[in-house]
């Protein structure tokens, strides 16, 4: 179980008036536990989402571009300063893997593993399936899960859908289901209506009033889809499509 405070005493007025502190689910979180083997973070695009889950996997100990927590390279300081206003409390319990996989810097990580397997290949074959850039976006993703996460971890995704088809969200969600029978821990942030459909998830919902939890057919991410789906040509329409 992962509980989330912030600290908000910390930061004057005027620092609170710029990013992330000026985004309004940041500024009104106030606490947040973490206690399912699957959480989900979803949101619209800007609503904080992504800032969120990167403060958690820095505070967590990963890399803030991504990897695993032996990961220390840098290829340009993007992240925000979230982390150092956020306190991590944690169970004594410590997994023995982990990951921060985003997408925004996934290219970043692959490359920075055929660095650090440069002259042992062997080695990179056994724990990623061979070079990551040698496969397509969705199938590296893939292959990095399947190949590097081991189980007993903490797993933490950054919008991975962006790379997958339905199709490999499916396979996604069966390794994920392999993980947590593994005593393992995700927390993910998604725009995926399939990713969300894990069992027994819980849900939090990023809203101007900071992060609430809501079952699986309230988030705007099933009821859009299924009206979509179940109305296409009328939405067609509605949107000057045609």
């Amino acid at each position: 179980m992962i509980y989330i405070n912030q600290v908000k005493n910390t930061k004057s007025i005027e620092e609170r008036n710029i990013y992330p502190y000026n985004i309004p689910s940041i500024a009104n979180l106030n606490e947040l536990t973490l206690q399912k083997n699957v959480t989900f973070i979803v949101g619209e695009n800007g609503s904080g989402k992504s800032t969120l889950i990167e403060a958690i996997a820095i505070n967590a100990g990963f890399n803030p571009e991504g990897g695993t927590r032996n990961f220390n390279f840098q290829t340009k300081e993007s992240h925000s300063s979230l982390f150092n206003n956020l306190k991590l409390i944690r169970s004594a319990y410590r997994e023995k893997d982990g990951f921060f996989l985003r997408a925004e810097s996934f290219y970043n990580v692959a490359s920075e593993i055929d660095k650090l397997f440069e002259f042992e290949r062997s080695k990179q074959d056994l724990y990623y399936g061979g070079s990551l850039h040698e496969r397509s976006h969705g199938e590296s993703f893939l292959a990095l899960i399947q190949n590097r996460f081991s189980g007993d971890g903490l797993y933490i995704l950054d919008e991975p859908e962006s790379a997958l088809s339905i199709a490999n969200q499916l396979s996604l969600l069966v390794m994920m289901k392999d993980l947590v029978d593994k005593n393992s821990q995700f927390i993910i942030a998604t725009h995926s209506p399939i990713l969300i459909a894990y069992p027994s998830a819980d849900i939090y919902q990023v809203s101007e009033n900071g992060l609430n939890l809501v079952n699986y057919e309230d988030t705007e991410q099933f009821k859009l889809t299924k009206y979509f789906i179940n109305n296409h040509q009328i939405m067609a329409k509605e949107l000057g499509l045609v």
